[in-house]
């Protein structure tokens, strides 16, 4: 039961209402099996690895992390903490799996264990490595599910399914080397988190080697226990140098042969394919990432021949599951062209401006699967925030703007088809003619997973519905109410939330923005969840508005690289523009105004307080990036440039180095800024920073550190009262009613809910 609880504790408490929801979806290649994670209920952080029967419609367990680990509460490595800070996983349990070509065998790793478990049978046994290797990660079966690779201790290592013949295939030189793991910016920027990959024949790898050795050194302490030592981060931070990746063919038989690129000018090995398709597929890119090359390697020799090169004046996107090959051997990629991003295969676009690709899902033996978003091309769509599921054809010939002529029985003939009607966002995962798809809707709170199959001969509104599966997740105690708009000249996306029951002619309200407002945040989107945050907020009195301005994803190439070298200056621009583009349609006073934001919208925040306090009269600066030489080369080089050739864009896009920070002319607004000093994301030097430049310039701020907690803030009592924290900060700010009063009353009820939950 969870009406007793308060907002805040249950938010925190259910992970974002994450827990329970099924997730990480893999469908055998006959559509005979669906393999998911979920947890069992709404507050069990702990995933188990579930298979559900397509045939007769039944789960079944197929891995229990309490059983398999004996009640024990798990171990974390510290490789393994990483790579979940990286992916920003908050749960426990199996959070991760990797399967055979036939989606039989799977493998994970428990507390640094080895485990494998046999999909069909549903059941599950430990694979135990040979002692010294130190903790597994990141275990995957080899296509045939003959053996299963794995990183432990910096080296790459084998082992047979059985559990035998388990053997080294790659050790480190030296302390600074790993093999078969993601460096920092592969996992944290480039959405690579893998470190090697199986031949189809399953008789070889390409294995990653990084070298941190040229990456210098940061020391994050923990001030909160003095008797600890810092830990030891290799971060490259911009214009630093970065980790040394390179590549290896390493047979099963002890054979290596090394990959060959001109590492030079391509340090960045974005992305990597292997399949039956066609030869090894590598995606580099130039350090500035104006450039890339798409190379095909030769498994005899290790040489590399490009067969696609991109160029772009501002930077080039990297998007999940492209680089790939179709059945037939063409490249299929995702490109900017003539203003709008597209499908490619080979040489044929199979997409108009029509639609915003963002995604490919699958390839099949003449379609793809791909999400995408309304383009500019289609004019404005129904709701901001929409992301569909689309599927397009090919062939080998034809006319026409899709490359291809008609094919027979296709519904639409040669055009993309909806495979998501409603307004929402959709993802699918495919095996045979079953389909899998997640979506979250506006109507309803969570996720709703359709297992249907997919028909050729007619469209997608007739498919057979196979069955849903269930989601566990707890249903919040509010219900999100968002008005999604257009605002200003640009028609920036919003969402505007009022308190519930608000009553029109109730008089103005004053205003909270809620943003993320940077690249790869969209927080606009045509789903109810993403929202319950912003309408507790708008519960405690407050007009909400989530504006995604201009380099946010979802709308064309030009929206996006709107922002280059001007980062600061264009996303704040589009926050007041649509504050005042709104406040004709809404009760706004604009004689009240605050704004709140986390990472880069702790950013946003910052510049809003202290750039244009004429707009803005508060600000709750979470984890921001005000030192923009202090974040990492990948991604703070693709917007701003490199820090030693653009020493006046970094200056004007931070805060620290601002000039009009020590202007005693501008009023001083009140601020909070709040750190985790664990964070090794976004260092706590960032705000250290920031605050002793505000001191110096005569200005008050408030500091909130959080000892022990990382970017995610993943811990339930420090989330919880971190919401509380704010709302009373901005009723002091804005000279509201309630205050420290109402806050502390509701801390005093979350305390109570939480005693009451312990004693039943």
């Amino acid at each position: 039961m969870t009406g007793h609880l308060s907002f805040p504790r249950q938010h925190a408490r259910t992970q974002r209402f994450t827990l329970g929801a099924p997730r990480a979806f893999s469908v055998s290649p006959d559509g005979a099996r669906v393999v998911f994670l979920r947890s069992r209920h709404g507050t069990d952080r702990a995933n188990l690895l579930w298979v559900l029967d397509v045939a007769q419609g039944r789960e079944y367990l197929a891995a229990d992390p309490a059983a398999l680990l004996g009640g024990a509460g798990e171990e974390l490595s510290a490789e393994e903490r990483a790579r979940r800070e990286r992916s920003r996983e908050g749960a426990a349990g199996v959070v991760g799996y990797a399967t055979d070509g036939a989606v039989e065998l799977a493998a994970f790793a428990l507390s640094g264990r080895l485990f494998v478990a046999e999909l069909r049978a549903g059941t599950t046994r430990e694979l135990s490595p040979a002692a010294g290797h130190g903790p597994v990660v990141d275990p995957r079966p080899s296509p045939d599910g003959r053996h299963v690779a794995y990183a432990a201790g910096g080296a790459l290592y084998v082992v047979g399914s059985d559990g035998e013949a388990d053997r080294a295939l790659a050790e480190p030189e030296g302390r600074d080397v790993t093999y078969g793991l993601a460096e920092f910016i592969a996992a944290e920027e480039m959405d690579r988190s893998r470190g090697f990959w199986w031949s189809p024949n399953s008789d070889a790898l390409l294995v990653a080697r990084v070298d941190e050795s040229p990456v210098r050194r940061w020391w994050i302490a923990d001030p909160a226990n003095p008797d600890r030592e810092p830990t030891e981060v290799a971060y490259p931070a911009a214009g630093t140098p970065n980790a040394v990746v390179t590549l290896a063919l390493i047979g099963l038989d002890g054979t290596r042969t090394e990959v060959t690129w001109d590492h030079g000018r391509f340090p960045y090995l974005a992305r990597v394919h292997w399949s039956a398709d066609g030869p090894p597929l590598l995606l580099v890119q130039a350090r500035d990432q104006r450039t890339q090359r798409y190379l095909t390697v030769d498994t005899a020799t290790g040489e590399t021949r490009t067969v696609h090169a991109d160029e772009d004046d501002a930077w080039l996107d990297l998007f999940p599951g492209v680089p790939a090959w179709t059945p037939d051997g063409r490249l299929v990629r995702i490109a900017d062209e003539a203003g709008a991003r597209v499908l490619m295969v080979g040489d044929q676009r199979l997409t108009s401006d029509s639609l915003h690709v963002r995604a490919v899902l699958g390839i099949g033996e003449r379609d793809v699967l791909f999400s995408a978003a309304p383009g500019e091309g289609a004019g404005l769509p129904r709701v901001p925030g929409e992301i569909g599921v689309y599927r397009a054809w090919f062939r080998a010939g034809g006319d026409g703007p899709g490359g291809a002529g008609p094919l027979p029985n296709v519904p639409g003939g040669c055009e993309p088809i909806a495979l998501s009607p409603d307004p929402a966002v959709t993802s699918a995962v495919r095996g045979g003619d079953v389909l899998v798809l997640p979506s979250l809707g506006l109507a309803e709170p969570g996720v709703r997973v359709a297992v249907v199959r997919a028909d050729d001969e007619r469209a997608p509104a007739d498919w057979e519905r196979l069955t849903e599966i269930a989601s566990h997740a707890e249903r919040p105690v509010l219900t999100a109410a968002p008005r999604l708009v257009f605002a200003g000249e640009r028609n920036i996306p919003c969402a505007v939330l009022l308190p519930t029951g608000y009553a029109t002619g109730s008089g103005p309200l004053p205003v909270l923005m809620d943003p993320y407002g940077g690249p790869h945040g969209q927080r606009v989107l045509a789903a109810h969840n993403a929202y319950l945050t912003s309408q507790w907020f708008a519960d405690q009195g407050f007009a909400v508005i989530v504006a995604d301005g201009r380099g946010t994803p979802g709308r064309s190439p030009g929206w996006e690289k709107a922002i280059r070298h001007e980062v600061a200056a264009v996303t704040l621009q589009d926050q007041v523009d649509a504050l005042h583009g709104l406040a004709d349609r809404f009760p706004l006073d604009l004689g009240r105004v605050a704004i709140r934001g986390w990472s880069y919208g702790g950013l946003l925040a910052g510049l809003a307080g202290l750039r244009r306090p004429d707009v803005f009269h508060a600000a709750i600066v979470g984890a921001p990036v005000t030192d923009q030489r202090l974040y990492d080369t990948h991604y703070t080089e693709r917007y701003l440039g490199h820090p030693d050739e653009q020493p006046t864009v970094y200056a004007r896009n931070s805060l620290v180095t601002d000039e009009g920070l020590v202007q005693a002319a501008q009023p001083a607004r009140p601020m909070m800024i709040i750190h985790g000093l664990a964070d090794d994301n976004v260092v706590v030097a960032h705000t250290l920073r920031l605050s002793s430049a505000l001191l110096a310039a005569g200005r008050p701020h408030e500091v909130v550190p959080l000892s022990g907690v990382t970017h995610m803030t993943p811990q339930e009592q420090v989330a919880e009262n971190l919401l509380l924290l704010q709302v009373d900060f901005l009723r002091r700010s804005l000279g509201l009613p309630g205050g420290e009063a109402d806050a502390a009353d509701g801390a005093a009820d979350g305390a109570a809910d939480g005693a009451a939950d312990g004693a039943a």
